[in-house]
């Protein structure tokens, strides 16, 4: 098939790349005139205690008090009256009536009203206040748009030795637009010259990317309109896309000029190109499609979002680079080696003697490469076992963002705990009142970790029923361990002595539950995963020993990247490399994604490697030169393939998303680790010890069809015969 598709190409190569300009303009036209919004709400979960406690209270009318934003004024202690001063307090209530004009939907509460409503309060020394922020919107750009003109009204507020900032994510400073994505490209363009030595032949790849990355967003932008996505979606799509289809691209066109320099014309070595890499690009790219489908176990708004993020990427760039690139390597032809860089040039199809020299290093003493490739991953992997899942808050942030000036302020007046209280909602069964909480709050108020509970708080009815809440201040941050202790003892001890059906809800909650939630699905997700990676790269290579063998590395390699995060982002170490803040837990949907993404990208480098192995395997006979000869060949191009997946992923740490950071430290971790231990050490090692056993492909399966990933030129098959695996090696 891939044989007639190639043929098919170089006859047809000038429409079908017509027929990708109309694509990635057409796409993009339709994307901006009709493209839909990111809608971005983990909160809202009916799945989850704390998501049901939340939609109580929004249908009660109380739920800008656990999810809302907060306008938080600290006064300098000079101050007289400190945020009840009169000229502080004029100009606290014109910055409110300027920011209730923004938008009919828009408000802000009167710091100065005198209440039990949780969405006030001053301080006991006078110095902080803080007001809740509503700001209603139907999608992210709205919000954005909102939150930009509040920000911007604010720079009007002026009264002496004092500060407004705001408490909540939407208000957080945002990175320039784009300097991620430039940045990972522009790393990217430096080492494909590096390993090309030609602006047309480095050039090659990156547009390639770029043609499948620009249809991939655009379709999933529209996408958006049937489909609640993230505002993070589009990037790492973007991110993911230009990754995967740099190094599709790469590997392609490594063979299309090794075909070249062995003397084959242009249209054979298009055909032998797409034929033996293109064969390789189409596995790789449906191992990674599989692994990130696994996301759908997850349910929620995470698993169909983060499933249609990362496959509208990898699916487009995959078929950008077996469609788009053989015909513009068609067109191009030989002019593929134009305009060299002096001093960079490379010998197209070089043998890779260094790569040679180390295969059989570690051919001669595979056991123990295999005992160093293990030390090196179990003790990079030690740190997973203290892996902890929740969401950062906003003490972690720049200490110039205005949410953690918010947060530290709120902190100083009020204790750690005022920046994520807890909110005990219950619609009240007939015959009873708002009194019957007063018990609850008498026994929450005794309780350790308690810093302050309000009294019971009316608000209004769903389906007839009355609804009230108690508002509890925790006396520690949100994302401390002290404080999911304590929801877990409201939970389990306090709750079920009152006799009203009681949830909970609020930020540290939230976390809480999401993470429990992405826990308890996990197994799942990796059971859906490694079965169908299993049966794809078992039909691929026609054996059940490399598959195996697969998985476990490919395990291995991910608890090593998961080590590094846990390392970094919650005990700290070089945090301040990644702009963290502070220590904290790791994001909850980090896991998930990264465990998705990292195995398919692992899986691509088994399908490059064993590929080649298996060529020169069929052709040979001999497992062991095999091995010599596949990584030879391969690792040249593998170095560079992982080395722009590496600086790619690696500026994910300019986003200021915390959890953005952390994938891509995780996804740039696990690529260096899979293409330098596992396929340079550990897959060589193995492999030497396995022999033929490698390739053991029981009788019993004889029946099962081949979708064999390799191909034996017709002079292979003509000299070699179909090595058979007997009992011995």
């Amino acid at each position: 098939m891939f044989t007639s598709v190639a043929r098919w190409t170089v006859r047809n190569r000038w429409p079908v790349v017509g027929t990708w300009v109309v694509a990635l303009v057409g796409c993009i036209i339709l994307a901006g005139m009709f493209g839909g919004d990111s809608i971005t709400n983990f909160a809202d979960d009916d799945r989850t205690e704390s998501g049901r406690a939340l939609a109580t209270l929004n249908a009660a009318d109380g739920g800008s008090a656990a999810d809302e934003a907060r306008v938080v004024v600290a006064t300098a202690p000079s101050v007289p009256g400190g945020v009840r001063n009169p000229v502080v307090r004029a100009e606290v209530e014109a910055l409110r009536e300027r920011i209730t004009a923004i938008d009919p939907d828009t408000g802000m509460v009167d710091l100065y009203t005198r209440g039990i409503s949780p969405d006030t309060a001053i301080s006991s020394d006078g110095t902080v206040g803080y007001t809740t922020l509503t700001v209603p919107a139907e999608s992210d750009s709205e919000r954005s748009r909102l939150v930009a003109e509040i920000k911007a009204t604010t720079e009007e507020f002026d009264a002496p030795d004092t500060r407004v900032n705001f408490a909540g994510d939407w208000f957080a400073d945002e990175a320039p637009a784009g300097l991620g994505e430039a940045v990972g490209l522009g790393l990217a363009m430096i080492i494909l010259l590096i390993a090309f030595g030609t602006l047309v032949a480095a050039g090659l790849p990156l547009l390639t990317a770029l043609f499948g990355v620009g249809v991939g967003a655009s379709i999933l932008m529209l996408l958006q309109n049937v489909v609640d996505t993230p505002n993070f979606a589009v990037s790492l799509t973007v991110m993911l896309g230009i990754g995967v289809g740099i190094d599709y691209a790469l590997l392609i066109l490594t063979r299309f000029r090794a075909a070249l320099a062995d003397g084959a014309d242009v249209p054979d070595a298009v055909v032998a190109s797409m034929d033996t890499a293109g064969r390789a690009v189409a596995f790789a790219g449906a191992t990674v499609t599989i692994a990130i489908a696994g996301l759908l176990t997850q349910g929620g708004v995470i698993g169909p979002t983060m499933t249609l993020a990362g496959c509208a990427g990898v699916l487009a760039v995959m078929l950008a680079a077996i469609t788009l690139l053989p015909a513009l390597l068609a067109i191009i032809g030989t002019r593929v080696n134009r305009l060299a860089i002096p001093g960079l040039r490379t010998r197209p199809g070089a043998d890779g003697a260094v790569a040679q020299r180390w295969s059989r290093v570690v051919q001669r003493h595979p056991w123990g490469g295999v005992l160093v490739a293990l030390a090196i991953l179990i003790v990079l992997s030690i740190p997973v076992l203290d892996l902890r899942l929740g969401f950062g808050d906003a003490g972690n942030r720049s200490a110039e963002d205005t949410t953690r000036i918010a947060y530290d302020d709120l902190a100083r007046g009020f204790g750690d705990g005022a920046n994520g209280p807890l909110f005990l909602v219950t619609e009240l069964p007939e015959g009873a009142g708002v009194a019957q909480l007063e018990d609850l709050a008498d026994r929450l108020d005794a309780t350790s970790g308690v810093a302050e509970v309000s009294p019971p708080i009316p608000l209004g009815s769903v389906d007839g029923n009355p609804v009230a809440m108690l508002s509890v201040t925790p006396t520690t941050g949100p994302q401390e361990l002290a404080t999911l202790d304590l929801v877990h003892h409201i939970r389990d001890t306090i709750v079920p002595q009152s006799d009203l059906p009681v949830e909970l809800t609020g930020v540290a909650v939230g976390s809480n539950d999401f993470a429990e939630l992405t826990l308890d699905r996990l197994p799942l997700m990796i059971a859906v995963v490694l079965i169908c990676s299993f049966l794809l790269l078992a039909l691929a290579f026609r054996s059940l020993v490399i598959p195996t063998k697969a998985i476990v590395m490919n395990l291995l390699s991910l608890g090593a990247a998961f080590g590094v995060i846990v390392a970094v982002f919650q005990w700290g170490w070089g945090m301040e490399f990644v702009g963290v803040g502070k220590v904290g837990p790791t994001e909850a949907w980090v896991p998930i994604v990264l465990f998705a993404v990292a195995f398919g990208l692992a899986m691509d480098y088994e399908v490059f490697l064993v590929s080649r192995i298996r060529e020169r395997f069929l052709a040979t006979g001999d497992p062991t030169t095999s091995v010599t000869e596949g990584l030879a060949k391969t690792a040249r191009v593998i170095t560079a393939a992982a080395a722009i997946m590496v600086c790619v992923f690696a500026s994910f740490v300019f986003f200021d998303d915390r959890g953005l950071k952390a994938m891509g430290l995780g996804l740039a971790t696990a690529v260096f680790i899979d293409a330098t231990i596992v396929r340079m050490l550990l897959v060589p090692a193995t492999m030497e010890i396995l022999g033929r056993y490698n390739w053991y492909w029981p009788k019993w399966l004889e029946w099962v069809p081949s979708l064999d990933s390799t191909h034996r030129s017709d002079s292979d098959a003509e000299t070699s015969p179909e090595p058979t695996v007997s009992t011995s090696r």
